[in-house]
Order: C-alpha cells, then sequence, then structure tokens
C-alpha cells in the first residue's frame, strides 16, 4: 500500500530529512586521506542521538552501523571499518534517521583527496542523473518515469545503472512501497499522487551493471571491479512538483521547479 501524507505529516518528514542532510553535510567535510570509516560512523552516531534522533540502518535486518559507507568499487551496504582512505578514493556515505516517528535517508559520494578525472566524471553524472530523475517526478506521472529518465541521462554518459537495488517509497517506515528502480520503460508503475514520499537514489558504475554481495551479508561490489557512486534525496511529489526534502541548500522551504 502507499501511503500518502498530510502537509503536517511532510514538515515532519522535512525535520527528519533536514537532520540526515546536516550530518552528511558535516561527514563530508570530515573525509581526508587517514580518515576511517568507522570514524566518520562514529561521528555520525554521536550527532544523530545528540538531535534526539535514532540511526535509522543500525540494528535494521542486522546491520552493525549507523552509516553505509562505500569505497570504490563498492556500490552500497558498505560495513564501515578501520581500514584508512586514501587520497583518489571515493566514498558513498548513505544514512537514515527515525524522528518524531518519521524517517529521513539520503545518501552522498565523496572524493578523498584529490581524484582522477573519471572518477570526477562519474560522481558529475551519477549526481546529474538524480536530477534527471526527480525532475521526472510531478502528479499523474508513472513511477517508472522517474527511472527512465535516471537510465537515460547515465547510459547516454556511456555508464551503466546498477539493478539489483532501487530506490523506495519511505515515510513512518524506512521502506514503503513503491519500489522505485534506476532503469526501465517510462509510463509504467503507480502514477505519483501528492504526498507521495520517495527516496530516489540511483546507483552507477563506469563498467557493467552486475554486482554481487560479498561474505559479510551486505557490501555489495561492482562484478568487474569498475567504480561506482551513489547519490539520493527523498522528494515529497506535490501540486508544485518535486520538494525536495533533503535540500539545505535554502534555509526555508525548497521545491524544486518540475
Amino acid at each position: 500500500m502507499i501511503v500518502c501524507k498530510s502537509p503536517a505529516e511532510l514538515e515532519k518528514m522535512r525535520a527528519a530529512n533536514q537532520l540526515v542532510a546536516q550530518v552528511l553535510e558535516e561527514l563530508a567535510a570530515l573525509v581526508a586521506p587517514g580518515v576511517t570509516t568507522a570514524d566518520l560512523d562514529a561521528a555520525a552516531e554521536a550527532r544523530v542521538r545528540a538531535a534526539g534522533a535514532e540511526p535509522a540502518f543500525k540494528g535494521y535486518r542486522g546491520y552493525p552501523a549507523t552509516l553505509c559507507a562505500s569505497v570504490n568499487e563498492q556500490v552500497v551496504h558498505g560495513i564501515p571499518n578501520r581500514t584508512a582512505l586514501a587520497s583518489g578514493d571515493i566514498v558513498s556515505l548513505d544514512m537514515g534517521v527515525k524522528l518524531n516517528g518519521y524517517y529521513g535517508d539520503s545518501a552522498v559520494t565523496i572524493p578523498v583527496g584529490r581524484i582522477a578525472p573519471e572518477a570526477e566524471q562519474l560522481l558529475r553524472v551519477t549526481q546529474d542523473a538524480l536530477a534527471a530523475g526527480i525532475a521526472a517526478v510531478r502528479v499523474g506521472a508513472r513511477v517508472s518515469d522517474i527511472g527512465h529518465a535516471v537510465q537515460k541521462f547515465v547510459e547516454a554518459h556511456g555508464y551503466s545503472v546498477v539493478r539489483e537495488f532501487v530506490g523506495h517509497g519511505i515515510g513512518a517506515q524506512l521502506h514503503e512501497e513503491p519500489q522505485v528502480p534506476n532503469y526501465g520503460p517510462p509510463g509504467r508503475g503507480p502514477r505519483l499522487a501528492e504526498g507521495m514520499t520517495l527516496a530516489i537514489e540511483p546507483m552507477v558504475n563506469v563498467g557493467k551493471p552486475a554486482v554481487k554481495v560479498l561474505a559479510d551479508g551486505w557490501t555489495a561490489v561492482t562484478v568487474d571491479g569498475s567504480l561506482s557512486a551513489h547519490f539520493e534525496h527523498t522528494v515529497a511529489v506535490t501540486a508544485d512538483g518535486p520538494w525536495i526534502l533533503t535540500d539545505i541548500s535554502k534555509p526555508s522551504l525548497h521545491r524544486a521547479s518540475a
């Protein structure tokens, strides 16, 4: 069942998502050669709990950390560890919180020191693919219009979209209906209605789309060892177009143009 949120519920969701975005911004400033993803995880959990929120991922289906921190060929769900980040790495930081009964969820991929031009291009394309998917969000559109926009943009730049992991509805639960794939033909799936809230999250590989999960049961990596990037926003469907709840670029309510 797809749950459409009231204006009051959307404001609660915005608060949760603004916290996620603020913490990720703080973590991005900490990313540097020599820092470990375990350091970032500890900082994230401390910040979330200090804000009166709960880490959404820690304990979820047994996941052991606040952050998912995925380095280089790791696509998603990397478990933080004590391995130091090195200049030239890229690290995806994916985090969720629960605040006042509602969830926020967002992800960014951050360069570590100076990265190769090819890695810079991957990050740009993935972030722009997310923007393309969000631009497809409007009342009356179909869920598959989002994934189609992402896939079309990514493949036009010579990269591939991961199939095994998808975006999702979000609200009083971390994962709600509908699923939001990052690929496929347009015009399919449920119609977007005012009050729907979606976590849109392209995962883009330099090489082929295939991934596999490592022995830890969580960390997904590209089968061919190519770099992967991941960006995510939580977005509300409104009559005025998409409202990016994880956007902290403006201090007031920010609704993106349709």
